[in-house]
C-alpha cells in the first residue's frame, strides 16, 4: 500500500459497513452545527471583558480584522472540501498536498488547538450554571468541578448516540441563542438613547490590538466543523464547504449587531475584565434580569462544548484508522460514532478541569497552558491556508486527476495569501506582545509545546501510518479518487 514515506495511496484494505461513520448529515444540519461551534454568545461572554480591557472600543478593528482571513479560510475550506472530503480535514489536506511529514506536526497543532479550547469551555459552563441556579452561592472547588463534570457528561449523549442526535440537540440550543440574540438586539436597539454611553476610540493600543486578534481566533473559528463533518454529510463535497461559508458569514453578523450594541450601551470600566460582560450589558438594558442573559449564554456554551469535541473526535478517528496514533481511536460503536476517541477526548478535559479547579498551585499554569488555545487555532488555520496557497499554484499538477483551472480560483489565490500574510503577522506579534497581555511565560510555553510537535512527528513517523482516502457518495463525486502527492 505504500511505496516510500511519503507516499499516500488509497487504503485497499476491506472496510466492512460498521467501520464507517454515519451519512445522515444534511445541509440544513450542518449551518447550526456551523453557527453553534462558534458559541457566539458564549464567545462574546468569555472573551468581551478582556478585549474591552485590553482594546476597548478598538476591539471592533480588531475583530474586522481577522474576520477577512477567516472568511476567506471559509472559501478556502470549500475547495478542498470539495477535492479531498474527510473527517481528518485539514491534517488530511496537508497530507495530500503537501506532504506527510509536515502532516504530522499539523496533526499535533490541531490536537493542541481543540482540546485546550475544551476545558475553557467547560469550566465557564458550570460556572454559568451555578449564576443561573443559585447567584449567592459561594461554591466551593469541589461543587464547581461536579456541576462541570455534569456538562462534560451531558456532552456526551449526543455525541455516542450518533450524528443526527447531535444535530437535533444542537438545533434546540441554537433557537434559544438565537431568540436571545433578536430578542436583546431589539432591546437594545429600543434603549440606546437612554442607556447609550459615549463612542471613544482615543490613541489605538497596538499591543491590545494584536491581542485581541488573536483571542478573536477563538470567537470566529468553529465553523470548519462542516469539514471534520464531511464523512457524515450526505454530499460531503457540496455540503460542508457551503455549511461553513454560511457559518462564517453567520458567526461574523452576530458580533456585529452584539458587539457595537454592548459597548455602545455599557461603560467600558464596567466591562473591562468583566467575567461575564453580557450579563453587565443585560442589566443596564433590564435591570434585575440579567438572568435572562445568563440561559442563551449557557445554552452557548454547552453546545460548544460537544461541538468543539465533536471536531476533535473526528481529526482523532481519522488519525487512528491511519495508524498515526493508536487504531483504537478509530472504533465505531452500533450508531457509528468513534466512542473511543469521545471517551479519550472528554475524560482528558475532566482530568484537566479537575486539576485546575481543586489543585490551586497549578491553577496559574494551566490557565498559562489553556490561553495558548488561540494560538493554535490561529496557526491551524494559517496552515490551512499555506495548503490552499501551495494546492493552487503547484499542488493540483502532482494529482493528475484533480481538474483545477487555476486562472479560475485567482481571487481565491490571492484571498489565500493574503490569509498567510494576515495570520502569519498575528503569530509573530502574538510572541512579541503576548507576555505583557496574558502573562510571562506564555513565550516559553508556546516554544515548549511546539517543540513537542517535533516530537510528536518523529514518533508517528515510527508507527508507519498509512492514507485513507474517503470515497463519498454525492452528485459531484469524482469517479476515481486523486493520486496521492508524495
Amino acid at each position: 500500500m505504500r511505496t516510500h514515506e511519503g507516499d499516500l495511496l488509497k487504503d485497499q484494505s476491506p472496510r466492512p459497513e460498521s467501520r464507517k461513520l454515519a451519512q445522515s448529515f444534511h445541509l440544513f444540519d450542518l449551518v447550526p452545527l456551523s453557527v453553534s461551534s462558534v458559541g457566539p454568545m458564549f464567545s462574546v461572554a468569555a472573551t468581551g471583558g478582556v478585549m474591552a480591557a485590553q482594546a476597548g472600543w478598538w476591539t471592533l478593528p480588531a475583530i474586522g480584522f481577522l474576520a477577512v482571513p477567516f472568511i476567506v479560510s471559509s472559501f478556502v475550506f470549500r475547495l478542498l472540501n470539495r477535492h479531498f472530503p474527510h473527517s481528518g480535514a485539514s491534517y488530511h489536506w496537508s497530507a495530500r498536498i503537501v506532504g506527510r511529514s509536515v502532516s504530522r506536526y499539523q496533526a499535533w497543532i490541531l490536537i493542541l488547538a481543540y482540546f485546550l479550547s475544551i476545558p475553557p469551555i467547560a469550566i465557564p459552563a458550570g460556572s454559568y450554571t451555578l449564576a443561573l441556579v443559585a447567584p449567592r452561592y459561594n461554591a466551593p472547588p469541589l461543587v464547581h468541578v461536579g456541576v462541570t463534570l455534569f456538562w462534560v457528561l451531558f456532552a456526551a449523549v449526543p455525541l455516542l448516540l450518533g450524528s443526527r442526535p447531535t444535530a437535533r440537540v444542537t438545533q434546540a440550543f441554537f433557537a434559544v441563542e438565537m431568540i436571545a440574540l433578536a430578542s436583546f438586539a431589539i432591546i437594545g436597539v429600543a434603549r440606546l438613547g437612554t442607556v447609550g454611553v459615549p463612542v471613544h476610540f482615543g490613541k489605538p493600543p497596538i499591543g491590545g490590538i494584536l491581542v485581541v486578534a488573536v483571542i478573536a481566533a477563538t470567537i470566529l473559528d468553529g465553523w470548519e466543523i462542516n469539514s471534520y463533518a464531511a464523512e457524515e454529510s450526505v454530499k460531503p463535497r457540496e455540503h460542508p464547504g457551503l455549511g461553513g461559508i454560511i457559518g462564517a458569514f453567520g458567526a461574523l453578523a452576530f458580533y456585529a449587531i452584539l458587539y457595537p450594541l454592548m459597548l455602545g450601551e455599557t461603560p467600558l470600566s464596567s466591562l473591562s475584565n468583566s467575567v461575564d460582560p453580557l450579563a453587565v450589558w443585560a442589566d443596564r438594558l433590564v435591570p434585575g434580569a440579567s438572568w435572562t442573559m445568563l440561559v442563551p449564554i449557557l445554552a452557548s456554551t454547552a453546545g460548544g462544548l460537544w461541538l468543539t469535541s465533536f471536531i476533535l473526535t473526528r481529526a482523532l478517528y481519522a488519525m487512528g484508522r491511519e495508524n498515526l496514533i493508536s487504531p483504537a481511536f478509530a472504533r465505531l460503536n452500533r450508531n457509528q460514532v468513534p466512542w473511543f476517541a469521545i471517551a479519550v477526548t472528554l475524560s482528558a478535559a475532566i482530568a484537566v478541569v479537575a486539576v485546575q479547579l481543586l489543585v490551586t498551585s497549578l491553577t496559574s499554569f494551566f490557565n498559562l497552558v489553556l490561553s495558548c488555545a488561540g494560538f493554535f487555532l490561529l496557526a491551524e488555520f494559517f496552515l490551512d491556508s499555506l495548503t490552499a496557497t501551495i494546492f493552487l499554484t503547484v499542488g493540483h499538477r502532482r494529482l493528475p486527476d484533480v481538474t483545477l483551472q487555476p486562472h479560475s480560483h485567482r481571487l481565491l489565490l490571492v484571498g489565500s495569501i493574503l490569509a498567510n500574510a494576515v495570520m502569519g503577522g498575528l503569530i509573530v506579534g502574538f510572541f512579541v506582545y503576548g507576555p505583557k497581555a496574558i502573562g510571562t511565560g506564555i513565550d516559553e510555553t508556546l516554544a515548549v509545546l511546539l517543540a513537542l510537535g517535533v516530537a510528536f512527528a518523529w514518533y508517528t513517523r515510527r508507527r508507519n501510518p498509512h492514507s485513507f482516502i474517503f470515497e463519498g457518495k454525492d452528485a459531484v463525486e469524482e469517479s476515481n479518487p486523486s493520486t496521492p502527492v508524495p
